[in-house]
């Protein structure tokens, strides 16, 4: 296991060398990859949603937590942190070896003064506790800093190196460390590497924008085309519906009807499957086998 640390790169480091550290580590902190004014902005669109949330009802949610959802029917800036170039590309890069990834869940966790350190855990556990294989990554995740997180207001805590760690494992909130950053910059870490929020023991609430991404041929945590009106998907831009879940999560996941694409059904348009270029059911066994052939956990 590697040096029990939280590694930093700078905002201009390259998708393949964020997805690298992120296969070592399990986690990364990008350094202010974007400013205080997109934070600014983010926070002035999502206030009412903010103030409207209920703190959380268990020890897992935090009893002084405030967790919002829904951030694109919401927000100009949370979609386009959800676009974020540099991110896609990475996530890309860590769920590579499936056909295709897809906006998992959006939500602001907010950890009030007082507010508890979150059980240890995996995400990935959302699975119903499925056992995936070892090595294989079915989610990348991002916690974007809209507060600096420091170690006494409650910032993400993580065990690097934990994604080899095997599924069950127990870890204590001494075994972490905290994901210390500054406003603007992210947090990554994927979806097996073992985390919680940190306990707040400042007198201001800790910020943070969850936005996470898993493989397209899984359920998502936040169901996007509930949490997003049909009236408000319509109007948004064909990638980022694609990455909402309007496309097919493989060869033959996710049509509509009579084998229609979702995105021009949304629209009211009609075409077919065979038209948004995902490939012949021969060139995915083809993938299959290729996969199949390839040692678990590799990037790209």
């Amino acid at each position: 296991m590697p040096e029990l640390e939280v590694r930093h790169l700078p905002a201009d480091s390259a998708p393949e060398d964020i997805a690298a550290r992120l296969a070592e580590d399990g986690a990364v902190v990008i350094d202010k990859l974007v400013d205080d004014a997109s934070m600014d902005r983010l926070a002035d669109e999502l206030a009412p949603a903010m103030k409207a949330s209920r703190t959380g009802p268990d020890e897992f949610s935090g009893h002084s937590t405030r967790r919002t959802g829904a951030l694109i029917a919401h927000s100009q800036a949370a979609r386009e942190l959800v676009m974020n170039e540099k991110i896609l590309a990475t996530v890309g890069k860590v769920l590579g070896h499936a056909t295709n990834f897809q906006l998992h869940l959006t939500q602001i966790i907010a950890i009030g003064p007082g507010g508890e350190a979150q059980p240890v855990h995996r995400d990935q556990w959302a699975f119903d506790f499925f056992p995936f294989p070892d090595g294989y990554e079915v989610q990348c995740n991002t916690i974007w800093a809209m507060t600096d997180f420091t170690e006494k207001n409650g910032a993400t805590r993580v065990v690097p190196g934990s994604h080899r760690a095997g599924d069950g494992r127990r870890y204590e909130l001494e075994d972490t460390v905290p994901a210390t950053m500054q406003r603007g910059s992210v947090l990554l870490y994927t979806g097996s590497v073992y985390h919680g929020g940190g306990n707040n023991k400042s007198d201001a609430t800790r910020c943070g924008v969850n936005i996470t991404y898993n493989l397209a041929w899984l359920r998502q945590e936040e169901n996007q085309y509930l949490s997003v009106p049909t009236e408000i998907a319509r109007e948004l831009p064909d990638d980022l519906l694609r990455v909402m879940g309007y496309a097919r999560g493989a060869y033959a996941l996710g049509y509509v009807g009579n084998l229609e694409d979702p995105l021009k059904a949304l629209r009211g348009e009609h075409a077919t499957v065979e038209s948004t270029g995902l490939g012949t059911y021969e060139q995915a066994i083809e993938r299959a086998e290729k996969m199949r052939a390839e040692p678990l956990g590799k990037s790209d």
